[in-house]
């Protein structure tokens, strides 16, 4: 079955800097878009980037992060990361990583908490 695990997660001040990572098995990585989302309580969950497979890689960012935000992919290592840098205290939220599969299925991590102090 296919797995997504997230870590990378933490506490951090704004202005910091945090990478989070996701690790997949059991899927064809290099061919599938991936993604990050995160939710904040009492909020919506909501799209943060996506990279397509690795013969494009395309990136599609939400607003509210472009220019602060990297999401990149390691095909060898079947791991999507999301480097977060400048981060905001609008940024807490649970980040969760996103797998598109076949079918129009999409499969989720287990998700990693994000804090940033104010």
């Amino acid at each position: 079955q296919v797995q997504l695990v997230e870590s990378g997660g933490g506490l951090v001040q704004a202005g910091g800097s945090l990478r989070l990572s996701c690790a997949a098995s059991s899927i064809d990585f290099s061919s599938t878009t991936m993604g990050w989302y995160r939710q904040a309580p009492g909020k919506q969950r909501e799209l943060v980037a996506t990279i397509t497979s690795s013969s494009s890689k395309n990136t599609l960012y939400t607003n509210s992060v472009k220019g602060r935000f990297t999401i990149s992919r390691d095909n060898a290592k079947n791991t999507v990361y999301l480097q977060m840098n400048s981060l905001k205290p609008e940024d807490t939220a649970v980040y969760y990583c996103s797998a598109l599969g076949p079918y129009g299925v999409t499969y989720w991590g287990q998700g990693t908490q994000v804090t940033v102090s104010s």
